[in-house]
């Protein structure tokens, strides 16, 4: 039998949030951490999560990740009962905190977990601070990648 194969290079993401930048206009990110508990950490590991439906909530002076989906692994202890869609706080400096108050709720700004990934044995989620795009502008992003691609693959036969 074989031995499994290591992914080539270092690669520490987690999980990623495809449709973040399709469906908003994002302006700067900030690192979180997250405040997991010890079966969620084990899940992580197998990547096991999902950010697709998720958002970013400021409940008071806190910030929390809701709707992210952290399967449970099947040896997970028999004496702890997960809850695969609870809210995990994040993270963050209280000036970092004060700076997204101040986007969110004067400047209409929206927080969207963008990317899940490790970072020196923690667990870490780059937040995107971002607008919502219009029909429209979602249809020009879309135009506009077509023509790169397009693009690319004139060049590439022009080439050869």
């Amino acid at each position: 039998m074989g031995k499994a194969k290591k992914s080539s290079g270092n690669d520490n993401t987690i999980a990623l949030n495809k449709k973040a930048r399709h469906d908003y206009t994002i302006n700067e990110t900030i690192e979180a951490g997250v405040s997991l508990e010890g079966w969620e950490v084990k899940s992580l590991r197998d990547k096991r999560v999902n950010l697709t439906d998720a958002y970013v909530m400021l409940q008071g002076q806190e910030v929390f990740l809701i709707g992210a989906l952290i399967t449970p692994l099947l040896s997970a202890s028999t004496h702890v009962s997960p809850t695969p869609m609870r809210a995990r706080k994040l993270l963050l400096h209280r000036e970092e905190i004060n700076k997204l108050i101040g986007f969110v709720e004067r400047k209409g700004f929206t927080l969207v977990p963008m990317t899940l990934y490790w970072k020196r044995g923690r667990a870490k989620l780059q937040v995107g601070l971002g607008k919502g795009k219009k029909m429209h502008d979602k249809r020009a992003d879309l135009k506009e990648k077509d023509w790169k691609r397009d693009q690319e693959r004139i060049m590439k036969n022009n080439r050869v």
